[in-house]
This record gives C-alpha cells, sequence and structure tokens, in this order.
C-alpha cells in the first residue's frame, strides 16, 4: 500500500506596525481566517503559521496587509516583502492619510 503524507511546513512572519496585545489579537484573527493556515503563536512583530499549501502563506502576508500590518516570511517558504504604513489602530489607509497631513492617527488602542 502506498500512502502519500503532505507535512506542514512552519512559516515564520516578521511583521511590521505591531505594539500591543490589541495588534496580536488582530494579527490573530486575520491569519486565522485565511483557509489552509493554522496559527501556531503571535506575538509583538511576528507570527508563526503552519500550512501545506505554499500559495497559503503568501494570502497570509496579503491578509496582513488588508489588516493594516506589512509582512514578509523571515523562515520558511519565499515570500516577497510587502510594503505599506499601517498597524495599530487604524489600518493603512488611515494611517496614509495622516501621514500625508502630518498628523498622527487617533482612536483604538493606541490613539
Amino acid at each position: 500500500m502506498n500512502t502519500t503524507t503532505k507535512t506542514n511546513d512552519s512559516i515564520t512572519l516578521s511583521i511590521d506596525g505591531m505594539s500591543c496585545g490589541h495588534c496580536v489579537q488582530a494579527v490573530t484573527k486575520a491569519l486565522s481566517a485565511v483557509p489552509g493556515v493554522q496559527v501556531r503563536s503571535v506575538a509583538v512583530g511576528s507570527a508563526t503559521i503552519e500550512t501545506t499549501d505554499a500559495s497559503a502563506a503568501e494570502k497570509a502576508a496579503l491578509a496582513l496587509e488588508e489588516a493594516g500590518y506589512p509582512a514578509r516570511v523571515t523562515v520558511g517558504a519565499p515570500l516577497t516583502a510587502l510594503k505599506t504604513s499601517g498597524g495599530c489602530c487604524g489600518g493603512a489607509g488611515e494611517a496614509s492619510a495622516a501621514a500625508k497631513l502630518g498628523v498622527r492617527p487617533t482612536g483604538g488602542c493606541c490613539g
């Protein structure tokens, strides 16, 4: 009998814009919503996920980008770094708009 078992790849993401527990919760929620991704741990500045699908790592990084947390793979499958402003309590859009005006976004746990 021939059986094939596909193993999970552990991938560590470096995540910009995280500064508090709220950020950890937001990143965990964003990663948990990505099909094919199992969240192993999330801490300020990084997350470790497991997946059997290489494209899921890219989808995880894109989900973080949409949540306002630019991410790049530091260990595991190759992934292009995603660069934008963003982070806690406001996301990329609000942070970018505020930067153009020379003000800090307000609101949320860090505003």
